[in-house]
Order: structure tokens, then sequence, then C-alpha cells
């Protein structure tokens, strides 16, 4: 299955027809062989009714409305100008600006390819501007870009939550402390390599002469935003007010509510976010849709039965099992996105790792979600670059990007480690915050 399911998907055929087709065709071999027991493959409308009935999953096109609504609202452009001032006097602070940006908008879009393309076409021709180096200039903007893969609301934590049956709210307070981690770490990160090699980011003598000044106020006016989405949609969860689905539609509203009080809401642009969400929402469905037909027929082969055999009776250490896993997903990073990788991997593992190997469900979706993360910047097929790629200055090649971000997906890989050796980081608040 797995080798027919590459080979097709290396050929160019679409990952949701892939999944299925393979599904299907492995299915009737199975039947004709006696060997597959839903002989009449009546799991097909039960898997799609499932699907369309369950409640969580409309977070998904709710969180993807939020994020393309703010995309159009102008927000990444104002909290770049404003914290840039901030850290003007800094050095490396406008690169520290860009990653909190980026930590920003992943709490209240988690749109990676919106916040990459707006901050690449905003900050990397500055940055180049005032003698910043051009790799850690396009590391630190794909990077931060990525950053709304792992800190909430996260579409990933949606669509992992569904498929591990882990309560999202869990998964979202769960996550709060490794993203910030996450962020720490790219910021010291920078600190110490322009303290190491100073020409890597302008003096502070040559940042005293940017042009505008902007004021207290309008800092407070760009920051306001996306702090009341973040209290929106993780307080009313973190509160007990609304369920993940009830906050991410409180979120699409507020959302709305910031662009249409920004006067950049009209009837074109609200048709154009429509459109595209209803575009995204399609592509993740239609996929999750195949990955479903694959894991029953999978399943139903005695597959999951198999991998639990080999792994069981050899009584391999269930870290080595981990680690094994971890490294296969970081792999598949390189040729397929994020999506893919977890509908095709999740339902095959899981019950091995879960229920078998007996790690903690929310500890290992969000070390899941981390290596996932990576999936956007390890090249060739890393979205993230193609999105610079796409917007940055002649000068930038496809090498200053590979160089540039190579160390920021070795801390991700370093924050996956740590979190694996202090799982208490993962676990420590969702026990104090649900603990009634």
């Amino acid at each position: 299955m797995f080798a027919m399911l590459f080979l097709a998907i290396m050929s160019g055929f679409p990952v949701a027809f892939s999944l299925g087709g393979v599904a299907l065709i492995i299915g009737g071999v199975g039947e004709i062989m006696g060997e597959f027991y839903f002989s009449d493959f009546s799991f097909i409308p039960q898997r799609l009714f499932g699907i369309m009935q369950k409640f969580t999953l409309m977070a998904v096109p709710m969180f993807i409305f939020m994020g393309l609504t703010l995309e159009k609202s102008g927000l990444a452009a104002e909290l770049l100008e404003s914290l840039q001032q901030i850290f003007k006097r800094l050095k490396g602070g406008l690169a520290i600006s860009i990653v909190l940006v980026g930590a920003l908008l992943a709490a209240s879009t988690g749109i990676v390819g919106a916040t990459v393309v707006t901050m690449g076409a905003m900050a990397l021709p500055t940055m180049l501007k005032w003698g910043y180096n051009k790799e850690l200039a396009c590391g630190v903007i794909a990077a931060s870009g990525t950053l709304g893969q792992i800190i909430p609301p996260s579409i990933v934590l949606v669509l992992l939550g569904d498929m591990m049956n882990i309560d999202v709210g869990d998964l979202f307070v769960g996550a709060i402390i490794p993203g910030l981690l996450l962020v720490l770490i790219y910021i010291l990160y920078i600190i110490i390599r322009v303290q190491i090699n100073p020409e890597l980011a302008p003096s502070r003598s040559d940042l005293e002469n940017i042009e505008s000044e902007v004021g207290i106020g309008r800092i407070a006016m760009a920051l306001l935003p996306p702090m009341i989405l973040m209290v929106i949609v993780l307080g009313s969860i973190l509160f007990g007010l609304a369920s993940p689905t009830e906050a991410s539609a409180c979120g699409a509203l507020g959302a709305l509510l910031i662009t249409a009080l920004k006067k950049r809401l009209g009837l074109k642009i609200l048709k154009e976010i429509m459109q595209e969400t209803t575009k995204m929402t399609c592509m993740v469905f239609t996929i999750l849709v195949g990955a479903q037909f694959f894991g029953v027929v999978f399943r139903g082969l005695g597959g999951d039965d198999m991998i639990s055999a080999l792994i069981l009776d050899n009584e391999i250490n269930r870290y080595y099992v981990l680690i094994a896993i971890m490294v296969l997903m970081f792999l598949m990073g390189f040729f397929l996105d994020f999506i893919e990788i977890c509908f095709i991997v999740i339902p095959i593992v899981c019950p091995l790792l879960i229920n078998d190997l007996e790690f903690n469900g929310l500890w290992l979706a969000i070390l899941i979600a981390i290596n996932l993360q990576t999936s956007f910047l390890t090249p060739p097929f890393g979205f993230a670059l193609f999105y610079l790629k796409g917007v940055a200055p002649p000068e930038i090649s496809t090498w200053n990007i590979y160089k540039g971000i190579t160390p920021f997906v070795f801390m991700q890989i370093a924050t996956i480690g740590i979190l694996i050796v202090f799982p208490d980081i993962v676990t420590y608040l969702p026990k104090i915050v649900f603990s009634q």
C-alpha cells in the first residue's frame, strides 16, 4: 500500500485521490483474497458522514476564515512597524521584532502562507537595506512565519485532536509553553549570533537614522487587535466559556469586526476571503476523506496488528520506536505537506504509541505538531521556502534561503528533544487549567 501510495504521489497525482484510489484497489484485492472484512465497502458512506458530523472539525474553516480576514486587515504591517521601533536600538532588533510579529500573527491567524508572504514582502527589503546578512534575514522570516503551526489557535492541533481523540482545548493549552519556548529559542539564537558575528546585523549607530517614529498610542493600537483575538479565542477556552469550535466562530467574527474597523472590509474583499476559505477547507477535507479510506483498508488487512507485533514481539525500547517515527515524519516532510503526513501516518502509528507503548497522547500530539512544522522549512518542497522566494528581491537566491533556514530546523528538532526529556513542559499547564 505504501509503495503504491508514494509512487502515485511522486508521479504528481493528487494526494487525496492517491490515498483513496490505493485504498480501493488494495481493498478490492483483499476482498478477492478473503482478507478484507468490509466485503461491500460499506465503510465509505459511514466514513464520509462521520467526518461531516464531527463538531470539532467545524473549527477548521472558522480558523482559516479568521486568518485570511486578518491578513486583509493590514495587521502584520502595523505590528512590524511598531515592534521595529521598539527594538530598533537593540543589535539584531529588527530580526527579533520579526520573530515576535510571527508569534503574534500565529496567535491570531495561524495561516503560514499569508504570514511568510507579508513579512517577506515588507521586512526582507528593509533588513537588506540596513545591512542584515541575507541568510539570517531569510531564516528568521521563514521560521517565524511557521510558528502558527504550534502556537494556538492552530489548524494542525485541531486536526491532531480529532484524529488522536484528544480534546482540542487541552492541546491548545498544552501548546502554549512549547510555542513560547520555541520563540525564546529563536530570539536567543539571534542575540547570540549577532554578538558572536557582529557583521550579521547593523550596529546601533546605523539604525539611529530610521526615518519614522511611531508613538506609544499607535504601538498600542497595533498590539491591541491580536491581543483581543487571543483573549476571545484562547481565553474563552481556558475559562471554560466556549468549546474550541465555538471559540473559532467568535474569532472569525472578531476578525471581521477588526478588519471592518480598519476600513478594509468590503464586498469584494469578503468574497475573496470566502472563496479562499472554501478552497482551503475543501483541500483539507478531501485529503481527510482519502486518508480515512486508506486507514480503514490498512487496518482491515491487519496492517496495524502487524506493526504492533513487530515492535512488541522484539521488545524494542519504546523511546527508540518514538524517535524512529519522529525521524520518519521529519524525512517525509522533505517531500510531503504537513496535512498529508498527518493523515497518512497518525492513524497508523498513534494506536501503537498511545495504546501499546503507553505514551501520553497530549504530549505526543505536541511533539508531532512541532515535527510537522519542520515540513514547511525543509527543502525541496518546504512551502515557506516557496512563499519567501516568491516575494524576495532578485539578489536573494534559493541557496540563501536554504542556508538561512537550516539553523532554525535544528532549533525545532532541539525543541522536540527538550520536550521528550522534560514532558512536564507540555502537560503542566493543562493540569492546572483543567484541574477542576
